[in-house]
């Protein structure tokens, strides 16, 4: 890959990782840090990686530092008090989107990340899967599982009624 490829897939592709990122662990700081650990990564193994093939390995990279960042918070962050109220949206809150969202927050890291590439971004599954590592099936099954779990949560709040 040249220097200008590399160039352009900072401008092509740049903002695309970073709100998937964002959209994952809801933190712009840790988010851009990941974001531009990951061109780092890039620069230093540009003559190495097909320009072709990197918009894949961008959102795979991106994912894996993603990953290990929140390994490495688990073990340094003590368990806080789990307030059980607040696994339930306000029945009067009528915007959807922000019950949306808030309904994406519950879900396990894997399936929000899998449902955020496959509905946000349009992945394939079998580039999900490239990305995160996972099978085609494990990927069409945690994405069935996590809008499974995302319907019951909208019924649940009466958003649908």
């Amino acid at each position: 890959m040249t220097v200008k490829e590399y160039n352009s897939t900072v401008k092509q592709f740049g903002d695309p990782v970073y709100r998937f990122i964002y959209r994952s662990i809801k933190d712009r700081e840790r988010a851009a840090d990941i974001v531009q650990d990951t061109y780092e990564k890039l620069w230093n193994c540009v003559t190495e990686i097909d320009f072709n093939a990197v918009k894949s390995w961008l959102f795979t990279s991106a994912y894996n530092r993603m990953i290990d960042v929140i390994r490495k918070d688990s073990r340094l962050v003590a368990v806080e008090y789990y307030d059980d109220a607040s696994l339930y949206a306000e029945e009067n809150n009528s915007d959807l989107n922000e019950v949306l969202h808030h309904a994406l927050d519950r879900l396990p890291a894997v399936q929000r990340s899998v449902i955020l590439l496959r509905d946000y971004e349009g992945y394939s599954y079998q580039e999900i899967g490239e990305i995160t590592g996972l099978t085609e099936a494990q990927v069409k099954s945690y994405i069935f599982r996590g809008r499974t779990a995302l319907r019951a949560y909208l019924v649940k709040t009466s958003v649908w009624q």
